[in-house]
């Protein structure tokens, strides 16, 4: 159950521009990969130009963060030298950031990617490790008095899927995130978003596990973050290729909003936003017990 502590977690966050009241509606996390190799849209928007389009494109759409990515965290992916994650990120960062009024969020692990991130306008660390990777994020996100994401992963994204295993999936990620999310605060953190890592070291049933009993993320009192969207699982279940899994995104995404999810990590922002709406407003009905 929630501690004294966390219940007094607030939820509204303010940005430069914006304020967010997380707890009134669903937010939308648009992804944006600037990676020849992402499991869904590697390659699409590897071109600045085209990346800064789609950012653009995103904002318009209703997303209400920005999730900018360099490295990839598909299963089995290499890592990446820090200068080439820079070389990639930081024009789209830049140049996104003095064209849209929606928060930018750095997708890394890596503290010196992200303090370069959030000097050139990002303001959300979004570490899939969990501050776990690189003993320097959090005096950097400090620094820069930025929110973090907080993401459980097991393994590395090299080794995450080779036969991941839990006695009981949903505690152990649930401790993993009230651990790391107190030692965020501890260390003068207090913007935390915390992410049960949707496909990041989950089989199949793990991830199904997790989405039935996400109220249970949602009792640490942190704003919870949920990402399922065109992951594995359900291609899995729905036999479907990366293009075809919009309806089963669909399907999780509203799973999510109904259990407690305060943001969505998303791929496709327009369809997901209306999906949103209505399961809000589903979500919001008084009746709904």
């Amino acid at each position: 159950m929630s501690t004294s502590a966390e219940q007094s977690v607030s939820h509204v966050f303010k940005f430069r521009s914006v304020s967010y009241d997380l707890s009134q509606r669903t937010h939308i996390m648009g992804v944006l990969n600037v990676t020849p190799d992402s499991f869904s849209d590697g390659g699409v928007y590897f071109d600045v130009e085209r990346a800064i389009a789609r950012g653009q494109q995103m904002a318009n759409e209703g997303a209400d963060f920005i999730d900018i990515g360099g490295e990839s965290s598909r299963p089995g992916s290499e890592p990446i030298t820090d200068d080439e994650e820079l070389r990639r990120v930081i024009p789209v960062i830049d140049r996104l950031a003095k064209t849209v009024s929606i928060p930018i969020s750095i997708d890394t692990y890596k503290s010196k990617v992200a303090g370069k991130a959030l000097n050139a306008g990002a303001q959300i660390v979004n570490d899939i490790s969990g501050l776990t990777f690189d003993s320097n994020m959090v005096n950097v996100v400090r620094e820069f008095e930025a929110c973090i994401v907080l993401m459980h992963m097991k393994g590395t994204p090299k080794t995450m899927q080779k036969e991941p295993s839990y006695g009981d999936v949903v505690e152990e990620v649930a401790g993993f995130l009230a651990q790391q999310a107190g030692i965020a605060r501890k260390e003068g953190i207090f913007r935390v978003f915390v992410d049960p890592g949707i496909g990041f070291g989950k089989t199949v049933q793990h991830n199904l596990e997790i989405l039935k009993k996400l109220r249970r993320f949602a009792q640490l009192g942190y704003p919870l973050l949920v990402g399922p969207s065109r992951k594995s699982f359900i291609g899995k279940l729905l036999d479907a290729p990366v293009e075809g899994r919009l309806e089963g995104t669909a399907a999780a995404v509203t799973t999510s909003i109904l259990r407690g999810a305060n943001i969505v990590r998303v791929h496709d922002v327009r369809e997901m936003k209306k999906v949103a709406l209505v399961a809000d407003a589903l979500k919001n009905d008084p009746s709904n017990v």
